[in-house]
């Protein structure tokens, strides 16, 4: 299986805010928010490994800043690292002052997908090259987030988490 590049997974969607997605301060739910970042994660996997993916956990999620009610909403997810059959996708979301055009970072997320194959059957994937020092940096910290999801969830010991530890020796 050939290795791939972010570039290849990356993928954009854009929103508006609109009034039944917003609270009742006029900020775009976090729940609405999450779903958009699900559905263009989702679809970043599945261009990296050209299979169907389902979301394994949702790793990380940072409301920096709230989404006021018709702003424009453009979220960019890459494949950060692929594992055997799992992928951590890294999501940005941008949002887009309607009035001014002024576009800043609002939020970003980390996912997890797995590759399934028609039986819901785990299926290896490609795995990744990263090119940009962005994505080397997040390739690199992608084994140990594993690595403290796994201790998390108990299925790694603390004692084998090789890439956790080098951080403290």
């Amino acid at each position: 299986m050939q290795p791939k590049t972010a570039k290849e997974s990356y993928t954009i969607s854009t929103h508006i805010v609109l009034p039944n997605e917003t609270n009742l301060l006029g900020n775009l739910m976090g729940g609405q928010l999450l779903h958009w970042m699900d559905i263009t994660a989702a679809i970043a996997a599945g261009r990296h490994c050209g299979r169907v993916c389902v979301t394994a956990s949702v790793n990380n999620v940072c409301f920096s800043q709230p989404i006021k009610l018709a702003d424009v909403v453009t979220l960019e997810a890459k494949v950060s690292r692929a594992f055997t059959s799992s992928m951590e996708v890294y999501i940005d979301v941008w949002v887009e002052d309607h009035r001014t055009g002024e576009k800043v970072k609002s939020n970003e997320a980390i996912y997890t997908f797995v590759a399934v194959d028609q039986n819901g059957s785990l299926i290896e994937v490609p795995q990744l090259v990263p090119e940009t020092d962005i994505e080397k940096k997040r390739f690199d910290g992608a084994l140990r987030r594993r690595e403290l999801s796994l201790i998390l969830a108990k299925k790694m010991k603390p004692s084998d988490a090789t890439e956790l530890k080098a951080i403290f020796d």
